[in-house]
């Protein structure tokens, strides 16, 4: 990286707060905690698994990469989770770790906001009531409107550690945790706040959900193989698969977090949002604005593309969106793209947690100079025109890493995250 843009790492509003990162909680398919997590995508295993309750229930898909069970009454009283869905659960459980992991000082509970961002929101609760109630409305349990908000998981964490800051939920389909990251990041620059907790989750892994997908054609039909059936920029990829999650990041000013000596694990340096304005699935095949969103979130770093070390790709296994991905990064760093990794081969696809988790990945990634191999790679074209990582690891320099994520609707989000080091 060059001296200009180490020094000018808050972009080119130069003047305004650093945000950084000291607090991150993961509760997801393949991990409960981040070392948990690093450990299973640098050895890309894939989390997939054939599920009976999907078969008894008729799902056209089998398979899903659901979290892992863990001790949720240590997080959630019985009387609240009668009171809250799955993914509020694993919301509130996810930013419970990563404030403890922030050891926050004493602080005006306005100065605090939690934003997070969900694909999907209450759907488990919402699929259950139609399911069993809809021949008798007046059994709809109390608790029903409350468990399907999709402002639910915002206002639990807001409710248990009484912050009185913004409270936000956004809606950006597959980028709904990268956005939340960005906009909380930015509330900070602005003064609004002086600590966000922010993040994405949801849990889809049901009837109805799937069997849309599958419609869509945008789901691995591969029931027999689960392994092997996410396979992001690999030419035999059909698809992904649905997958759960939550992962939720404390962030900070820069200089409050040192005055503290706070450990900082790392700096949301740049952040961009466009949309394609194309189609309200398909992703515009050139990548071209994409590729300006990208170009976008690395300015607002302070950085030209040449000083980005590494690409979490959105790579979500499907033929269209893995093409014009390929093509955005080739365009954006005009045929010189640094190292690319998708780590949806091992996770599958978090909806509104995936931007989030990927974010926390990347910025341990960048923090440990090592880029994931992408599960199930074979070749492709698309892994011919940029740089995939395939196999094992590959180790790089110190350098920032850039995180995709693009959602149905051409919802494209971008971040940049510096290691702390």
């Amino acid at each position: 990286m060059t001296t200009q843009h180490t020094a000018g790492a808050t972009g080119r509003a130069a003047g305004r707060p650093r945000v950084v990162v000291t607090g991150i909680g993961v509760k997801s398919p393949v991990g409960l905690t981040l070392d948990e997590v690093m450990d299973t995508v640098l050895a890309a295993r894939p989390a997939a698994a054939v599920h009976m309750d999907l078969i008894d229930a008729g799902s056209p898909v089998h398979i899903a990469c659901r979290v892992p069970e863990f001790d949720i009454d240590a997080y959630i009283t019985r009387r609240e989770r009668r009171q809250i869905d799955r993914p509020t659960e694993l919301a509130l459980c996810a930013a419970a770790d990563a404030v403890r992991q922030a050891a926050l000082p004493e602080l005006p509970p306005s100065r605090v906001g939690v934003h997070l961002g969900t694909g999907i929101g209450g759907l488990p609760t919402m699929e259950g009531l139609v399911r069993d109630n809809d021949a008798k409305p007046t059994a709809m349990p109390v608790h029903s409107v409350p468990r399907t908000m999709a402002n639910s998981a915002a206002a639990r964490v807001a409710m248990r550690f009484g912050f009185q800051g913004s409270c936000v939920t956004y809606a950006t389909a597959c980028a709904s945790g990268a956005t939340a990251i960005g906009e909380a990041a930015r509330r900070i620059q602005y003064g609004e706040l002086d600590v966000a907790v922010a993040g994405g989750f949801d849990s889809a892994v049901t009837t109805f959900m799937l069997s849309g997908f599958s419609r869509m054609q945008a789901l691995s039909t591969r029931n027999g193989d689960p392994a092997k059936a996410s396979r992001p920029f690999d030419a035999d990829r059909d698809g992904f698969v649905m997958g759960e999650g939550a992962a939720v990041l404390v962030l900070e000013r820069r200089d409050a977090a040192l005055a503290r000596g706070a450990t900082i694990l790392g700096e949301i340096a740049g952040y961009a949002t466009n949309a394609d304005a194309h189609h309200i699935v398909a992703p515009h095949a050139d990548g071209a604005v994409a590729a300006a969103c990208m170009a976008q979130a690395v300015a607002d770093a302070g950085l030209l593309p040449s000083d980005i070390g590494q690409i979490s790709a959105h790579g979500t296994s499907t033929q269209a969106n893995d093409r014009a991905e390929a093509a955005a990064i080739h365009r954006c760093f005009n045929g010189q793209a640094p190292p690319v990794t998708a780590v949806k081969g091992v996770t599958g696809h978090l909806i509104g947690g995936s931007g989030a988790l990927e974010a926390a990945i990347a910025l341990v990634c960048a923090e440990r100079r090592i880029v994931p191999p992408v599960a199930n790679l074979t070749t492709s074209s698309e892994a011919d025109r940029i740089d995939v990582v395939a196999g094992a690891p590959r180790s790089v320099d110190a350098a920032p890493v850039l995180s995709n994520s693009f959602g149905f609707g051409g919802q494209n989000v971008c971040l940049v995250l510096q290691p702390s080091t």
